[in-house]
Formats: C-alpha cells, structure tokens, sequence
C-alpha cells in the first residue's frame, strides 16, 4: 500500500474492507490495483491491435492498463535496480493474469445486476473525503496524478466486487459454537497470556526535524518550544472532549501509528518496562483514559525526544483464557471465516476463470519470440 499522503490512503479501514486482499496467493494484491484507479474500462470490445493485451469475453484490456500496473507492482525497486527483461516479463505475466482475474469478477458481478450504484459511489467517496478539507484533497489527487472521475471508477470497481464476494462467498460461510469448540481445544495454549498486555494508542510530538510527519495535517513540531506548545494545546483538546484518534490522525508525529488513530496494538508488561516513567502512568490507567503529557525518549540514545500521550484501550491480565471469553469467541470465528473465504475465493476464481474466454495476447507473444 502506498503510504498516508497518496490520494487513495485516504480509504478507512472500512473502505480498506471493500474486497479481500486477493483471491489466491498471486503477486499483485487485488486491492492495490482497484484501490489505485489504474484500471479504466475499455467503452466497446475491440479486436487485437498493437494496443491490446488481452481480451476476456470480448473486452480488451490494454497495454497503458498493463504498464501502469507493472509500474505500481515495481514500486521504488525500479529506482534501485533494473530488472532484467525476462524478469519483467515475468512480472507483467503476473500482473496481466490480474488484471484478467479483475475484469472475469467484474463481469460477472455486472451480469448478477451488482455493480455499484452512483448513490453508493458517491457515499464512499464523501467518507474518504471527510477527514480532509476540499484543498487537502484536490492536492492529494494531484499528487497522485488522478482526477476525481478516475477515484470514482476505482471505487465503483472495488464496491462491486465487494458486493459479487458478499453474495457469492461470504453469505454462504458459517462458523458453528462447535467449531469454534474444536479449534480452542486444538490451540489452546494460543489462548493462554504469559503476562498482562497493554493495548494502548499514542499522541506524540516530536522536536527533530522531519519531512514525513505521517499525520493528515502535515503538521511537525521543530524544536522543543513548538513540540511543548504542540503537545499541551492537543492535551487541551482531548480533556475537552475531543476524540483521541481523530486527534492522532491529524496530529500526531509518529508516521506508524498516526494513521490509525495512534493505535499501537497489545504491549507487554515486560515492554513497559523498558521507559518506566510511561509504565507506572500507563498502569494507573483505566480504560478509556488517558495519561498526562510524558516525556517521549529516543529509541536508541534513551534521550528526550519530545512528548507523547498514552491512552489505554485495555487491560488483558495474564492467565488461560476461557472458551466462552467474548473476545476469544470473536477472535476464533474471525479466523475460521478468513481461512475458510480465502479457500472459496481460490475455487471461485478458478471455475469463473474456466467459464470465461480469454484470449492473452501477451503471453503468445512473449512464447513466439523466445521460444526455439
């Protein structure tokens, strides 16, 4: 996934739920293509010429659509280190087989009267718009050198595929009580804490100077006096009410954990340990609460570095969890529903694949020039 700052990370994690993250285990994540609008629909079918690469069931996909997506597939190793052509050719096999992949749901998902509406469209769109203004998202759009129509089509693409997944796949997974019996006996130990874990999320602000803060403002503190005007301005903000992610998202200047509302996950006791002064605030902490503003040390050097806020989510203690914990049931029926989705995707994808006709002109190619 590309990172905050390009147009299309302005997706939630509900819009990051839009389709699974592929099919099958194959090289370029489906999400990744759609979620980059790289994919414009061809208006009629049109034969082969120079400027196709394949067709499934009469539509074209072309060579600009295969080389923008090689590029995003490539990433910043093209800026390393070339590839040898048989190297890309490999991968544009893999990310034309993809490509066809796409259109044969999408296609499908048409025929079952699935695509996405304008209204659904356009509902997805103002929830990826709402955490910026109308300026910080036309220069997220620049920056991505996408217009608005070319999101619209991504998101009208992933929404209808999620729709073809939920009615085809997902509505036909159940998980029993005993299921879920059977794998907590068989993985019992997984559910057994060694120590009380911390799930916790941050606010920091530092006084180092970085081009990459990872916030949604943009915003960076570069000295100690803006880092402690900073710091204790969002401090106010949150003792008047205002939410901590939100806060974080906007704010805070640590680039991992910002752009998920500051959630920093399940910390053990023992890691606590390692900054005192943050352990013995954390630890007087219920849940929901926040601690005061706590001097924020270099990973490295153990010197100040800034300041920083902890909330914390949670409290698990140590010991065996029970079977009929809520949150164990919700964790093991989480996983059975992944594996066993997973599963009927691949066999999806492979019968629907089976009942289309592809033609890749790509791949003759490649064999008629290097075969001998």
């Amino acid at each position: 996934m590309r990172n905050t700052e390009d147009v299309l990370s302005l997706s939630t994690d509900t819009e990051r739920t839009f389709i699974a993250r592929s099919f099958r285990n194959i090289s370029v994540p489906v999400v990744l293509i759609l979620a980059s609008g790289l994919l414009p629909i061809a208006g009629c079918n049109r034969g082969h010429n120079a400027d196709v690469v394949a067709t499934v069931n009469g539509h074209a996909i072309m060579q600009a659509d295969l080389d923008r997506a090689y590029k995003l597939q490539l990433g910043d190793a093209a800026q390393q280190q070339q590839p040898s052509q048989e190297q890309a050719d490999s991968l544009r096999l893999n990310v034309l087989r993809e490509l066809i992949d796409e259109e044969i749901v999408e296609q499908r998902a048409a025929k079952m009267n699935l695509t996405a509406t304008n209204e659904e469209v356009d509902a997805k769109l103002a929830e990826m718009k709402a955490p910026y203004t109308e300026e910080q998202f036309q220069q997220r759009l620049k920056a991505s050198n996408q217009t608005l129509d070319d999101v619209k089509h991504s998101l009208r693409r992933s929404l209808t595929i999620n729709k073809l997944l939920n009615k085809e796949i997902n509505s036909k997974i159940t998980v029993t009580d005993a299921d879920v019996a059977s794998y907590y006996n068989q993985h019992k130990a997984e559910f057994n804490l060694l120590e009380t874990k911390y799930h916790l999320a941050t606010i920091q602000v530092t006084d180092q100077p970085s081009s990459q803060p990872g916030n949604l403002q943009g915003s960076k503190a570069t000295n100690d006096v803006e880092a402690k005007k900073k710091i204790q301005a969002l401090k106010n903000r949150l003792d008047s009410g205002e939410d901590f992610g939100t806060i974080a998202s906007n704010w805070s200047e640590q680039p991992q954990t910002a752009p998920n509302g500051g959630e920093m996950g399940f910390i053990d006791e023992s890691q606590l340990h390692t900054d005192p002064t943050v352990f013995a605030a954390v630890t007087k902490l219920k849940a929901g609460q926040i601690t005061e503003i706590l001097p924020l040390l270099d990973a490295q050097t153990k010197r100040p570095a800034g300041y920083a806020i902890y909330k914390l989510i949670s409290r698990d203690p140590a010991g065996q969890r029970d079977v009929n914990d809520p949150r164990v049931q919700q964790a093991i029926r989480q996983q059975l529903r992944d594996v066993r989705s997973q599963l009927l995707k691949s066999a999806y994808l492979e019968m629907v694949h089976d009942q289309a006709k592809v033609e890749n002109f790509f791949a003759e190619q490649i064999f008629k020039n290097d075969a001998h």
